[in-house]
């Protein structure tokens, strides 16, 4: 089973590997790709004015600007998943599962970066500072990666079950093609955006433990503080509906 996953405005500093190269990267046939739009962001970042920079980071303080000019290509990676750390990744805790946990999401989780495109949550990558949606002078990214990677990931995913744990803006980097399942998060009856954020973690790390490879096997996974209410069959995917209870 694969699961696809968000990445986060949120991210750690640092690294620990080489920096960027063919080997970074799991899904060899879009590194060629993956440098155009690597090459993009690093011209406007270390060429442009601060203010063209605020914008592309999403900064109010134009001040704080020229702490993210750096050249990407010549810092430092770290693996993804522990580059990442908003609330999805806070509620996973990668560093505090077992080895077996870790590798099973290095193995089977895809995140879909807002720079990087699809990538591995093994793979090594740079800091980084972008907006969500944001272009590159005029180059849509997401856009970008659903023409060239698309391909290469109906391969990836062919004798796959899905798990598309992906907030709804990432699912524009790749359009599933065959059966898969989403999850909808509810609180008092209402949808909820922070918990979902939380959860998608939480579900994430138990899938982990329990070595899911089967959907049936995940909608037999105890998850503390969710109750599946509803089971939709959508045309092209299933949706469970987890009320929240904790």
């Amino acid at each position: 089973m694969k699961i696809l996953f968000s990445p986060s405005e949120s991210k750690r500093e640092g690294g620990e590997f080489p920096p960027i190269n063919e080997d970074s990267f799991y899904i060899k046939e879009c590194y060629e790709k993956r440098l155009k739009a690597l090459e993009k962001y690093n011209e406007i970042v270390l060429h442009r004015d601060t203010e063209v920079l605020s914008k592309l980071f999403g900064l109010k303080k134009i001040d704080e600007c020229e702490k993210y000019r750096k050249d990407i290509f010549a810092q430092k990676t770290l693996k993804a998943i522990t580059r990442y750390n908003g609330i999805a990744y806070q509620y996973l805790d990668y560093e505090k599962l077992n080895e077996e946990a870790k590798n099973y999401i290095d193995e089977n989780t895809i995140i879909f970066s807002n720079l990087f495109g699809p990538i591995m949550a093994k793979d090594q990558i740079a800091y980084y500072k972008l907006k969500q949606g944001e272009k590159l002078e005029g180059f849509n990214i997401e856009n970008f990666y659903r023409q060239n990677c698309s391909e290469i990931l109906d391969k990836v995913l062919k004798n796959e079950d899905i798990l598309d744990l992906r907030a709804g803006f990432y699912e524009k980097f790749y359009r599933i093609k065959k059966r898969y399942t989403k999850l909808k998060f509810l609180k008092n009856g209402k949808v909820v955006s922070h918990w979902a954020k939380a959860y998608r973690g939480i579900i994430l790390k138990e899938v982990a433990n329990a070595q899911i490879s089967k959907i049936e096997d995940f909608m037999n996974l105890n998850i503390e503080g969710l109750k599946i209410v509803e089971i939709q069959k959508n045309s092209g995917f299933d949706l469970i509906v987890y009320t929240i209870y904790a």
